[in-house]
């Protein structure tokens, strides 16, 4: 009797777990996880107005106290509902909600669907409320998944200096308010390459911020395509004023092809600029073209409208580059041009035709007397095929300061010959994103507006237009970080940004190499205090600081071995900051070529 009792309870416990257990196999709604919800296009997951029309924004609220973004303002900039736009390499459509409608999605873990096949997410955000960061999840049509960190900065107060555009003024209830208000093109990258399936958007930030979506698109990988010949957009500059100018710009390409496209940008633009007609032709001397141009067209047209802060390419066209022989490229403007996004310190000459309508189609130079140092809106050229392309980011030392305009003396020229005379390595193009009195640590332009100051902003800010979205870009030499000791970094800051670059750039699959700085003894700004912090910064990237994959050591090849804080005599342009063009030929030199092998 005691042994059936003391069996008793040890049998109702079995049958009480195997009855739990039958449940949990056939499902229990008390233990199965919730299903997905399916993922539904971003358009039909839209909760919030945050496009305003009319003199009062006609109830739009963004930010929970009736402001919003301006219609009129987002028209002027040519940012039309519905548009189909492309900035910083990523196709995206805006929002073409009826009027009165949602059309932006609070960022709260909703699944959306994706198709398309590339190298990164673009997210078109704002955020209010202040800075919106949180992590999403992608999915691939492969079953694979992936996580991703993404934040977007207030839509008030936020940086100038990475939005895709800057409206002028807010909608309110009470009527228009003279405040910038800003949209970004954030991405982030994608782990594997297989298409894209849904991406769920992050949770809802903890405090007041909101995260606003208001488009969402894949940036294709530029495949069958190199880069040939690029400049970083430094600022939105004045120019002219002009009327109906051609503009006739001189390029080198790096590498050949037998097909060419090109790319304009509108970056830092407040308003739409119209391409009328565009050509290319092999350059015979000045502004005098080999023969007669051959035009290019974008989407079949002859001409295109670039919005405000977008970009396009050319179609392709036949047409045969030689590598290290000049391109002249010209582009009429229609109606009067009083500023345009440039690249400053070309070092190649540059010509307009003012006041001659378009001029594109004639060979010969007659007329295009006015000259540039700048090149403005021309960003790229691609030409099919090809390896891929190396990356330089740097200063005026990579711009090519006190090297003779038109003579191609810049270290990446040389670096770009070396390339085409070996066979060791793959002949990969060379692009040059530097930009004079770049620096690591601070904005020397604001990111919005007319500025004489063409400096930039700081190569974090530019990171993913000017270095991610390059034509197969697979791997960057930095060479940046002088300028900002000489003006007051410390050596722990410039290491700091140096490794942030390093990461960010291993995360995107791109290779990365990093230079050492070069002395500048006896120059502007150049004290004791400032070579000790270049020695510091130097002494931690030959010890393999910041992650690397490799050194470049150019310091070590233009220093004169008896003052080690002074470039040698023969290799001082003169003004003991910039080396002479046979230094920055020693630099070139200095470059292994196969370190530039790609991951």
């Amino acid at each position: 009797m005691n042994q059936a009792r003391s069996r008793g309870p040890f049998r109702t416990a079995v049958s009480l777990l195997l009855v739990l257990g039958s449940a949990a196999l056939l499902g229990s709604p008390s233990t199965a996880a919730p299903p997905e919800a399916p993922p539904r296009p971003l358009s039909q997951l839209f909760d919030n107005r945050g496009i305003g029309t009319g003199a009062r924004g006609g109830g739009a609220d963004l930010d929970g106290h009736g402001r919003a973004l301006s219609a009129e303002a987002l028209r002027d900039a040519g940012w039309s509902p519905g548009a189909g736009l492309t900035v910083v390499g990523a196709p995206l459509r805006l929002p073409a909600s009826p009027p009165g409608s949602p059309d932006n999605v609070r960022a709260d873990g909703q699944r959306v669907s994706v198709t398309g096949r590339g190298d990164a997410l673009a997210f078109l955000v704002t955020a209010t409320g202040g800075r919106a960061p949180g992590r999403g999840t992608v999915e691939y049509a492969d079953g694979r998944r992936s996580s991703y960190q993404l934040e977007a900065p207030d839509w008030r107060t936020g940086t100038l200096a990475t939005s895709a555009v800057v409206l002028p003024r807010v909608s309110t209830p009470e009527g228009p308010m003279k405040a910038r208000a800003r949209l970004y093109v954030v991405t982030v990258p994608l782990s594997y390459d297989a298409p894209v399936r849904a991406v769920t958007l992050p949770r809802d930030p903890v405090g007041p911020a909101s995260l606003h979506v208001f488009a969402l698109g894949v940036r294709p990988r530029a495949s069958g395509w190199t880069g040939s010949w690029s400049a970083a957009t430094a600022a939105r500059m004045r120019v002219g004023p002009w009327q109906d100018p051609t503009l006739r710009l001189v390029v080198r390409p790096s590498v050949g092809g037998e097909r060419v496209r090109l790319r304009f940008d509108n970056t830092f633009a407040a308003s739409p600029v119209r391409l009328g007609r565009v050509s290319v032709a092999v350059r015979e001397k000045g502004a005098t073209a080999r023969g007669k141009p051959v035009p290019l067209r974008f989407g079949g047209h002859r001409g295109v409208t670039l919005a405000a802060g977008a970009q396009v390419r050319s179609d392709p066209l036949p047409f045969r580059v030689e590598a290290g022989t000049d391109l002249l490229v010209s582009v009429s403007l229609p109606g009067r041009v009083a500023s345009l996004p440039v690249r400053t310190a070309a070092k190649q000459p540059g010509y307009v035709a003012d006041a001659a309508g378009n001029r594109t189609g004639s060979r010969g130079g007659a007329g295009f007397a006015e000259a540039l140092d700048y090149w403005p809106l021309l960003t790229g050229l691609d030409v099919a095929g090809g390896p891929g392309s190396v990356v330089a980011l740097g200063d005026s030392t990579t711009t090519g300061a006190k090297t003779r305009t038109g003579a191609d003396e810049r270290w990446t020229d040389v670096l770009a010959a070396r390339l085409r005379s070996q066979d060791a390595v793959p002949r990969y193009g060379v692009l040059n994103q530097a930009l004079t009195a770049n620096r690591l640590l601070a904005d020397r332009y604001p990111g919005a507006g007319e500025d004489e100051d063409t400096s930039g902003v700081r190569l974090a800010h530019r990171l993913d237009r000017d270095l991610f979205a390059q034509t197969s870009a697979r791997t960057a030499l930095v060479y940046l970080g002088l300028n900002d000791v000489r003006w007051g970094s410390s050596a722990a800051e410039v290491r700091t940004a140096l490794a942030e670059v390093a990461r960010r750039a291993r995360a995107r699959g791109v290779r990365v190499l990093a230079a050492t700085l070069t002395p500048c003894g006896g120059g502007s700004r150049c004290t004791p205090a400032v070579e000790e912090r270049r020695q510091a910064v130097n002494a931690w990237l030959r010890a393999g600081g910041g992650g690397f994959d490799a050194v470049v050591d150019f310091d070590h090849v233009v220093r004169d071995p008896e003052r080690p804080g002074r470039l040698l005599p023969a290799y001082d342009s003169g003004d003991h900051l910039h080396p002479s063009a046979e230094a920055l030929a020693r630099m070139a030199g200095a470059v292994d070529l196969g370190a530039l092998r790609p991951r």
